[in-house]
């Protein structure tokens, strides 16, 4: 009797205190840190939303974060080993149980930083994330950085010539003799110091902006990226996997190339939000855009290459307009800051794209599609359209090429291989020399 007495008790205990009161709190499933050139960023992934409080410190900079309704586990632990000694924002990262059910995340960092600290609700595979993007208080100038990316790789080369001139010269006896007289080539700027101010974009100088506007700048987006893996094939190949690798071969052709340098959205596994990476074009003053992916379609047999242009009026087709919802969507997956993203920017955007812009996209998508259907199989011969927001640059011709379906078994095997890849690179390359000899850029008016 008094047993029964007891659990009855307790049982009411337990419906007053409520589902709440009795849960011990969240549960972290994954920590990830995603370093990147223009930002980094943490993701704590759990079971129920997190609430939190932070805030920055100096001597040493940091950025110090509560997190209520949590105890302290080995995985959120794991933090501390996923930080890069390269990261060029955190130094390192502390955790530690600082009240009951409050975690304290202490980060470290290299320099100060203006953080963003939102959350996100489920979606694709995610539950609950709770994002840090830790962004420099002065961003990264993408032009100058592409004018000292080429002056080095000037001076590199001017070195390897003198070096085998050296040697030709010696092996004919003539070790004293003058090598014969070669271009000059500009000094790079100095390298700054760890804690000098970084260079704006407003302070390069006239001589360097001019070496630039010699040259024909390629932007080349990697589709997805960090939180976003994109498409996902049967094998398990991640789409921001493939289409990485071939950009950086496209890279490597285009930056061979003595009047041509390209500038990547991505070079690494991060996310960028489809409003800055075409931002990011314009800055560079960039005379193409090529975004590359490689896409899953409802149909597993659906197969092939296929080249997407902008569309003023709707969609040319539907699978053209079921694709262009999907890559709008990457803003989801990967994860945006909806307070921080400019929707007056991209609206802007929209309304600067002109007639003009789509017309010569439409003609840079017909000289790359040319070439790659010499390498596989087309998805349809000719240029379809339809409303992808990252070719909305009003003043850059812009294509998006889907370079093959992932969801398909054989052609996920193929983009897995180095061969397939160098064929899609040089199919690439060839269409974009294709569209300059009958489109000369010198002739393009361009806006800044």
């Amino acid at each position: 009797m008094k047993r029964r007495h007891f659990m009855h008790r307790a049982g009411s205990l337990v419906l007053l205190l409520g589902a709440s009161d009795i849960a011990f709190g969240a549960t972290i499933v994954a920590v990830r840190v995603w370093p990147a050139p223009d930002y980094t960023r943490i993701t704590l992934e759990s079971d129920t939303p997190l609430q939190t409080r932070y805030f920055t410190a100096s001597g040493p900079d940091r950025l110090v974060v509560d997190i209520e309704g949590l105890e302290l586990s080995q995985t959120l632990r794991d933090i501390v080993g996923k930080v890069r000694s390269d990261d060029p924002y955190i130094d390192g990262v502390r955790v530690g149980q600082n009240q009951p059910r409050v975690v304290r995340v202490v980060i470290d960092l290299k320099q100060a930083i203006v953080p963003q600290v939102f959350t996100l609700a489920p979606v694709a595979d995610y539950q609950h994330r709770l994002v840090f993007d830790l962004y420099p208080t002065v961003p990264p100038d993408p032009l100058m950085a592409l004018i000292r990316e080429k002056e080095e790789a000037e001076k590199r080369a001017q070195a390897a010539l003198n070096d085998a001139l050296g040697e030709f010269i010696g092996r004919i006896g003539q070790g004293g003799a003058a090598p014969p007289a070669t271009p000059p080539v500009a000094a790079a700027p100095p390298t700054p110091a760890p804690n000098a101010p970084v260079t704006r974009r407003s302070e390069v100088d006239g001589t360097a902006r001019s070496r630039m506007d010699r040259l024909i700048i390629v932007a080349l987006d990697p589709g997805h990226g960090g939180e976003d893996p994109g498409a996902i094939g049967p094998a398990g190949t991640r789409e921001k996997d493939v289409v990485l690798a071939i950009a950086r071969r496209l890279r490597d052709r285009i930056n061979a190339q003595p009047n041509m340098r390209a500038m990547m959205t991505r070079d690494a596994d991060f996310f960028v939000p489809l409003r800055q990476r075409v931002e990011k074009a314009r800055r560079v003053q960039a005379d193409l855009f090529i975004s590359i992916h490689a896409d899953a379609f409802t149909n597993p047999n659906a197969r092939g290459a296929s080249v997407y242009a902008l569309s003023e009026r709707g969609a040319t087709s539907e699978a053209a307009r079921w694709i262009a919802n999907k890559e709008n969507a990457a803003d989801i997956v990967g994860g945006v800051n909806v307070k921080h993203n400019d929707t007056q920017v991209m609206r802007a955007l929209m309304d600067m794209s002109t007639t003009a812009q789509i017309n010569d996209s439409l003609k840079l998508g017909s000289a790359v599609l040319g070439h790659i259907g010499k390498v596989g199989h087309l998805h349809k011969p000719r240029v379809e359209q339809a409303g992808f927001a990252v070719l909305r640059a009003p003043d850059i011709p812009s294509i998006l090429v889907e370079t093959a379906f992932i969801s398909h078994r054989e052609e996920e095997q193929k983009l897995r291989t180095v061969a397939y890849q160098e064929q899609l690179a040089d199919a690439l390359m060839n269409g974009i020399r294709r569209y300059f000899e009958k489109n000369p850029p010198l002739a393009r008016n361009r806006q800044v």
